[in-house]
């Protein structure tokens, strides 16, 4: 009753004390006992459990028919054949050569793979499970922004390295990108490709900190700072400033690399600077080997409200957009693009392939395949799954040998249940997949094709110098155009 930051409880001091007692147990109560099995978010019970049944093996059919309201508008349908291909007969694991006309060490990708997170973010117990289940299952694990530690390399899995504005692990002590780190890092067999992160959904245009609480001395050693101090990472890079910089800083990586792939990861945002890339992509002859698409619904980063809720366009928007913006240019069979965003199952894999994606990533779908229960605590380092947690009690409690077989399940199943829809729909490989295969009820009474909403473009339409939107020939790519 002396206190005073409480107004609740100094007036009401037993009673009050239930309140937050009660509000912290609401997002418990809510999921287990009030919420639907379709209207859970941002994951819904239906495709949790199809995650967890397929990492245990467990059966994954249901019965009585879907629980979604097919007259519901937003509902969505794939449309099969009266003659569905023999699904024994097709390729179970098929791939995807990463790596254009400049690249000396191409990349056989899976269609579905581990998207970027962060060792700091995740648990070194979750970082090394992930890295096993990708090498059980024969794809890719994106090492996030926080660099490669040995929990990325003990378990042998193909690797994505992925360097943001920090630089980390490639950098000097003023912050700078270090080409002789870069070079000696990439040198790892383990690493596959090199992804250069813009901007990511959850966060788009945001910087990020690493407070020195967290940054203790092994977190140092592998981002290249110093111990104990607070490490801020710019929302932009230094390593060039204008898209055409860009490009030959893309072409001295993969010169670094010897080879090796190299892309750049980014959520849409303003569309002219999107083109003025693909402006410099045409007038420099460099081009990357792969662009990951993410979705402005965000993923696993913990991010400031305003940006996950109201930032950067969501990826069924922009996945389209990237895919007939290159095309546009005539320049899309120089570069594989990768999806990122809300990918769960088969049919979701098929949904951005039919978009425009070559590949998927997943970061939610994986992080429940490890075991995660969507407690929604992944910022507050008491993840009581031990996946994103420093904390070394809880992420003891998830077990590698075990959790590995479970992500490695998860992909073989999931694949294969994109390969049974492939089969369905008469077509004897994901990527014959189209536009006009999908459907989506707009309203009670109406359903529009994919190609309907998202037209496709007409290859090299942009080659006069102009879009629907802009003036191609006016776009500057010796700056970013910002005011």
């Amino acid at each position: 009753m002396t206190q005073t930051k409480h107004a609740i409880i100094r007036n009401y001091p037993v009673v009050g004390r239930a309140r937050y007692w009660m509000e912290a147990l609401r997002p418990k109560i809510y999921q287990y006992f009030v919420e639907s099995d379709i209207d859970g978010s941002p994951v819904n019970r239906v495709d949790r459990s199809t995650i967890y049944q397929r990492a245990k093996r467990e059966l994954d059919s249901q019965p009585f028919g879907t629980q979604f309201n097919v007259y519901a508008e937003g509902y969505e349908w794939m449309a099969h054949s009266i003659q569905p291909h023999d699904f024994d007969l097709m390729e179970k694991d098929p791939r995807v050569i990463i790596g254009g006309k400049d690249c000396l060490q191409p990349y056989s990708a899976s269609i579905l793979n581990v998207s970027a997170m962060s060792y700091g973010s995740l648990s070194s117990n979750a970082v090394e499970a992930l890295n096993g289940g990708a090498k059980i299952g024969n794809f890719a694990h994106n090492t996030g922004e926080g660099g490669i530690s040995d929990f990325h390399l003990k378990q042998g899995g193909d690797i994505i390295w992925q360097i943001g504005t920090g630089y980390f692990g490639c950098r000097q002590e003023d912050g700078n990108f270090s080409e002789t780190l870069f070079a000696e890092k990439s040198a790892l067999p383990q690493i596959k490709m090199i992804e250069l992160k813009l901007s990511q959904g959850a966060k788009p245009g945001h910087g990020g900190i690493l407070p020195a609480a967290k940054n203790t001395p092994e977190i140092a050693a592998i981002r290249h700072v110093t111990p104990h101090t607070t490490v801020f990472s710019p929302p932009f890079h230094k390593a060039f400033g204008s898209p055409r910089e860009m490009m030959l800083f893309i072409a001295r990586l993969r010169t670094l690399s010897k080879g090796k792939p190299i892309g750049f990861k980014l959520c849409i945002g303003q569309q002219r600077e999107f083109y003025a890339l693909c402006k410099a992509m045409i007038e420099t002859d460099i081009y990357p080997d792969f662009i990951t698409v993410d979705g402005g619904e965000g993923g696993t980063g913990a991010a400031p409200p305003e940006f996950s809720n109201s930032v950067g366009m969501p990826l069924m928007d922009a996945l389209p957009f990237v895919h007939d913006t290159l095309t546009g240019f005539n320049i899309r069979k120089q570069v594989k693009i990768i999806a990122s965003g809300k990918v769960l199952t088969g049919y979701h894999i098929l949904r951005a392939i039919a978009l425009g994606a070559d590949t998927c990533n997943s970061a939610r779908a994986m992080m429940m395949a490890l075991g995660c229960i969507q407690a929604l605590v992944c910022n507050t380092n008491k993840c009581p799954t031990g996946v994103a947690t420093q904390d070394k009690w809880l992420s003891a409690g998830l077990v590698v040998d075990e959790k590995k077989h479970r992500v490695a399940n998860y992909h073989r199943d999931t694949v294969e249940s994109a390969i049974e829809l492939t089969a369905a729909a008469g077509l004897k490989d994901p990527h014959q997949i189209t536009r006009r295969h999908i459907f989506r009820r707009v309203f009670m009474n109406q359903v529009r094709s994919f190609e309907d909403i998202y037209p496709s473009t007409v290859p090299g339409c942009f080659a006069n110098g102009q879009t629907p939107e802009h003036n191609i020939g006016m776009i500057e790519i010796d700056s970013w155009g910002q005011g």
